[in-house]
């Protein structure tokens, strides 16, 4: 079950953080700039009305527009009230940039290093960001700049003499 936006728009007004709202399908997501993302978690999870103690998931979505390209996608929940809540911010190409909340929800740490290895958003004050599943060399061969595999830019073949590519005895037939 979501929180109700009335319940929460309560909190966030006594504690004067401003965030935009989006409603569907009786699912609650908050969008607030990162400038105010750890006030908001802080008051997400020590607020006993709310009382978000878990953090289940750290993502991204690549736009892949010009302004605010990348959206850091947290998704939250209340074991005392039984509420999930989604809560995005907006992220600029250009200062891929996000303050990590590692300092509130411990679990955030490995969603927080994925996230980077996958989107390359790096999360400032993290104790340990590196990468998670690629390994730290994986760049392209000709920029030597890293590679981030979920980012709508990568080809979807993959980088040309990047890694070599498995059989495919479906389509050639079995090469021996």
């Amino acid at each position: 079950m979501y929180i109700d936006k009335s319940k929460i728009s309560t909190e966030l007004e006594k504690a004067e953080i401003s965030v935009s709202y989006y409603e569907h399908r009786n699912q609650l997501t908050l969008i607030v700039a990162k400038e105010n993302l750890l006030k908001l978690m802080n008051l997400l999870k020590t607020s006993p009305e709310l009382d978000f103690d878990m953090c289940l998931d750290v993502t991204a979505i690549d736009w892949m527009k010009k302004n605010d390209r990348f959206e850091v996608v947290y998704n939250l929940y209340s074991n005392n009230y039984k509420y999930y809540l989604r809560v995005k911010t907006p992220v600029n190409e250009h200062d891929c940039k996000c303050p990590s909340v590692t300092s509130i929800w411990a679990s955030a740490n490995w969603y927080e290093r994925e996230t980077y290895d996958m989107y390359g958003i790096i999360f400032e004050n993290h104790p340990f960001l590196r990468r998670f599943y690629m390994p730290e060399d994986f760049k392209d061969p000709v920029t030597e700049e890293p590679i981030y595999p979920l980012r709508k830019d990568v080809p979807l073949m993959g980088i040309p003499d990047a890694l070599p590519l498995p059989p495919y005895p479906e389509k050639f037939g079995d090469l021996n």
